[in-house]
């Protein structure tokens, strides 16, 4: 305190110094102005600065010194109070031009934060039970899992970090606009975190490789991105010391930790290291989830929101099945990737083709086998006898001009080529006593079976007296077998 009030003196004394010499009565004098730069426009420098550093970071955030809850602008007091940011102010007017770099590398330096990812246990502090105290006073020592918090601020503390984050008390979720921008930009603000510190609360000490796999914090849903987006990671066992003792700067770098991760998680180092967010690969990222859960059950559809890079609106209340409707919509109809309808179990109520559950993830990717050259070409000559030269350029062409699909206001529109269906007839299945099994024969098709729980499948078709095809309920030609 006492250096940052020398500097606010020298910062004056000069202020003075340079309105002297702007009015001084000879010109070479007057010229001696133009080898500084005022106070004001080095402070105005500095603030672009910090406005940069700060449009990626949390709204609210805890000071590892104080203890105290800060939003932007106390966080933005605290910095220019510091002697930090009195010895930048009073070092760069001193000089003819500014030193942009310099400035950058003092407030990255002082505003970095660092991030908690954990296990929510039954007791969380919230922000109305810290806010306006410190989290270091004795009088909060009644509130359930304040240990946690301030175990956590004192390590961010000690690895240099001026500000903390935590989920349980620096959002204001009675605020629905802070809520929603917190959602939607949790994973920016991990992803530009310096340091994403994971508790393990149920790691005892000194545990064994393997702890970390079995640990609950892998089967929750949030902890996905927060391990993903993060560029430096360290895991810390249940009395804050590291995992194994791994003294790795990230253990990202980790390989032991790595491969325990990716053997519990299928979540491999090289998408943990490198991922960016986005839609491609989405039904690899939906199985990543599909063992997680969450308190809130909306919140496994939310939790994903920054590893897709989408922005839709939070509506808790909704449900899993409409939250996770609405995200895949948001997929189908930005990328046209629908491998997202590859799923096993119930339907949803926002629309059939869509789970009800991330649960339906469960099974891996379908993926289709690449055929040797030998084998497409033998297929190809098969192909010669079966269908005619005609028919083949026809369904080529279809393909090449198809559409790219569509889903909006909950309607889902594929592109497709009809054929013609001879037969349908019912088979026994795998499991007669509760599924049924109908066997379709279409021209250009192998036989294709579908099972189902139902007792009657829906074809799409033209209407006929003969066949049996009406307009189903979308307006669609349909046949009930």
């Amino acid at each position: 305190l006492h250096g940052a009030r020398r500097y606010v003196e020298a910062i004056q004394a000069f202020q003075t110094m340079l309105s002297k010499l702007e009015y001084a009565p000879d010109i070479q004098t007057r010229k001696l102005c133009q080898q500084y730069i005022r106070p004001s426009e080095v402070e105005h420098a500095i603030r672009q600065v910090i406005d940069a550093q700060l449009e990626n970071a949390p709204l609210r955030v805890l000071h590892t010194k104080t203890g105290l809850l800060c939003d932007r602008a106390a966080q933005i007091s605290a910095f220019k109070e510091s002697t930090e940011y009195k010895e930048l102010l009073s070092s760069t007017i001193a000089r003819p031009e500014l030193r942009t770099e310099r400035i950058k590398e003092v407030v990255r330096r002082n505003l970095q934060y660092a991030m908690l990812s954990h296990k929510w246990e039954e007791k969380e502090p919230l922000l109305q039970d810290i806010q306006g105290k410190s989290v270091y006073d004795s009088e909060l020592d009644s509130v359930g899992g304040m240990t946690k918090l301030r175990s956590f601020c004192e390590t961010a503390r000690g690895a240099g970090y001026n500000w903390a984050w935590s989920d349980t008390c620096c959002i204001d979720k009675n605020i629905n606009v802070e809520l929603q921008e917190s959602v939607n930009s949790m994973f920016v603000w991990y992803r530009h975190s310096t340091l994403t510190i994971v508790y393990l609360s149920d790691v005892p000490p000194s545990s064994k490789p393997g702890a970390l796999a079995k640990s609950a914090w892998n089967t929750r849903g949030w902890t996905v991105q927060e391990f993903i987006a993060p560029n430096v990671i360290l895991f810390y066992q249940s009395n804050w010391t590291l995992y194994l003792d791994d003294r790795t700067p990230n253990h990202k770098d980790s390989v032991a930790i790595m491969q325990e991760l990716k053997d519990a998680t299928g979540i491999d180092r090289s998408a943990a290291v490198a991922f960016r967010p986005g839609m491609d690969g989405a039904r690899e990222k939906l199985h990543w989830a599909s063992t997680r859960v969450t308190t809130r059950q909306e919140d496994i559809a939310y939790s994903l929101f920054g590893i897709f890079d989408v922005r839709p609106y939070v509506d808790y209340g909704e449900k899993q099945d409409k939250a996770l409707g609405r995200l895949l919509q948001e997929i189908v109809d930005r990328s046209g990737d629908i491998t997202g309808l590859d799923w096993v179990g119930k339907s949803s109520e926002f629309n059939s083709c869509l789970p009800a559950s991330i649960t339906s993830y469960q099974v891996p990717p379908c993926k289709l086998p690449v055929l040797p050259e030998d084998e497409m070409q033998l297929s190809v000559s098969s192909l010669r006898k079966t269908v005619t030269v005609d028919f083949a350029s026809n369904v080529y062409t279809q393909l090449r001009n198809m559409s790219a699909p569509r889903f909006a206001t909950q309607r889902l529109r594929l592109p497709c080529i009809a054929f013609n269906v001879r037969e349908v007839r019912r088979v026994r299945g795998p499991a007669p006593e509760t599924q049924f099994t109908y066997r379709v024969k279409a021209d250009g098709l192998r036989s294709l079976d579908i099972t189902t729980e139902e007792g009657s499948i829906r074809l799409p078709g033209q209407w006929s007296k003969a066949s049996g095809f009406g307009q189903n309920e979308d307006g669609d030609a349909s046949t009930s077998l």
